[in-house]
């Protein structure tokens, strides 16, 4: 954790002007066990949605750590213009997919139903609003970013065809990742750009004709077939350079 993200209910009001936070639950437990900070550190801290500053710890209980709060007015780092559409991956992958995501500065998510993708996924405790919301506040801490990515789940097998039409509107390339690919991803976006990435077995080819139909284009990292979760790092990162 780089950074102690402050939600509105952690600022003590009564403080006066917002000036202190009251963290609980996780957070404290990093700040004890992992930071090891102790009363006169200073922090990092970010607002949920806001500015990043400093923080200095007033006080520290097995309940509680509360921080004296500076200004809180840098800004958080920009954000990479490309919604992350990801065939919904086994669930003990999904948490680290998320958080890799959300690190990387992606700030849309659709977790989508694939030919390919088993059903019993979607009832995984994982898929909870609270444990996803969870991962993406992890993954938002470790970059210093302070703005949570919107995420939506497309369960049905048909929801995935419906929305694309409104991808291939809302976003100036469409890309497929797929072995199979003739393109090789590319280096670095210029606009909005959606990237779909299929889960382990791969698209049907049916699958990738219908995005190739609907204007999108099929392109791989090489030969080489990597598991999702690499495979999301890698290609954010290129589309990031």
């Amino acid at each position: 954790m780089n950074l102690l993200l402050l939600e509105d209910a952690d600022f003590d009001r009564t403080a006066g002007s917002g000036a202190r936070a009251v963290v609980t639950g996780e957070r404290l437990k990093h700040v004890r066990k992992v930071l090891r900070a102790e009363v006169g550190d200073t922090l990092e801290v970010g607002r949920l949605s806001g500015g990043i500053g400093r923080g200095r710890i007033v006080e520290l209980s097995r309940e509680c750590v509360v921080l004296e709060l500076g200004p809180l007015d840098l800004e958080p780092p920009p954000a990479l213009r490309v919604t992350l559409v990801l065939a919904l991956p086994r669930p003990k992958f999904v948490g680290r997919i998320l958080q890799a995501a959300a690190a990387m500065g992606v700030k849309r998510i659709l977790l989508v139903h694939t030919a390919r993708v088993e059903k019993s996924y979607w009832q995984s405790s994982v898929m909870l609003p609270d444990a996803l919301r969870r991962h993406l506040m992890r993954g938002l801490a470790q970059a210093r970013d302070t703005v949570l990515p919107e995420i939506e789940c497309l369960r049905g097998p048909r929801d995935l065809t419906e929305a694309l039409p409104g991808l291939v509107q809302d976003h100036e390339q469409v890309l497929v990742a797929d072995a199979a690919g003739d393109e090789p991803c590319p280096l670095g976006v210029d606009g909005p750009t959606a990237l779909l990435v299929g889960p382990e077995g791969g698209l049907l080819d049916e699958e990738l004709a219908s995005w190739g139909h609907a204007g999108a284009t099929v392109v791989s990292l090489g030969r080489r077939a990597l598991r999702v979760e690499h495979a999301v790092v890698a290609l954010l990162s290129r589309l990031a350079s």
